[in-house]
């Protein structure tokens, strides 16, 4: 059995294991519906049948149109997201897969692909089409995608445990790159969607404004819980996870 991807973090271990049990509850359901995508639900940030659809509906809305600048994850779920952000002429910068890296950017900019969108748009694409940039040589974000194995109603969002959606959401904050009025936005399977209340969150956990599926467009601002701010909190980091993550090893020093 593979490790827990929440195996190197700290805080409360009742509420990480809470949170450990409503991911299997959730991976378990998509695999049951059939409905998640190669390599399989568990373990990741699903890949869902229906993707396109669900960022065909995120295309259509206001917050898109509005938006020039996009951070999104790298998982597959949200490839045809960042494929669309290339086609409307959007700037797109996507995390390096466990910021992984000193540069742990790819800046993908869509008048300077070596690839179509939908292959730039990939881990592997970016390679070819992307240059790698550090959080001080981006600008301000107008978009945020990020990727959920499960989402409430009132904008609570589940990541798959390693905390790097969270530690990006606060490093973009603390340089300035994502203020009060950025949009945060996640595409998913309506089987990931639960009720308000029902998933547990700390201080730290960044909530979404827009849920969008296959079928529907989910406004949670009215709902969701304060975002965090005052940057890093280094004293719910364990050393293993700062030891993984060069830039956290940087700005340590």
């Amino acid at each position: 059995m593979s490790r827990r991807h929440d195996h190197d973090a700290g805080g409360d271990a009742d509420l990480r294991a809470a949170k450990a049990a409503l991911r299997d509850q959730v991976w378990t359901a998509l695999t049951e519906a059939r409905v998640a995508r190669f390599p399989g639900a568990r373990n990741r940030i699903s890949n869902f049948t229906g993707a396109e659809a669900a960022a065909e509906l995120l295309r259509a809305t206001d917050a898109w149109a509005a938006a020039r600048t996009v951070k999104s994850n790298p998982d597959s779920a949200q490839l045809p997201v960042r494929q669309r952000a290339l086609q409307d002429g959007k700037v797109v910068y996507m995390a390096v897969p466990r910021l992984a890296e000193p540069e742990p950017f790819f800046l993908l900019d869509p008048d300077h692909l070596a690839d179509p969108p939908r292959k730039a748009a990939s881990i592997a694409g970016a390679a070819r089409s992307a240059r790698r940039v550090t959080v001080a040589e981006l600008a301000p974000v107008d978009l945020v995608v990020t990727g959920c194995v499960a989402v409430g109603e009132d904008g609570a969002r589940l990541g798959k445990g390693g905390g790097f959606a969270d530690l990006e959401f606060a490093l973009a904050t603390a340089a300035g790159l994502i203020g009060p009025q950025t949009l945060v936005v996640t595409t998913v399977h309506e089987l990931q969607v639960r009720p308000a209340g029902v998933i547990p969150t700390t201080v730290h956990d960044a909530p979404v404004d827009l849920v969008v599926t296959p079928e529907r467009v989910l406004d949670c601002r009215s709902l969701r819980g304060e975002r965090p701010t005052g940057g890093i909190r280094w004293a719910e980091l364990t050393p293993e996870k700062i030891a993984a993550i060069p830039l956290l090893q940087a700005l340590r020093v």
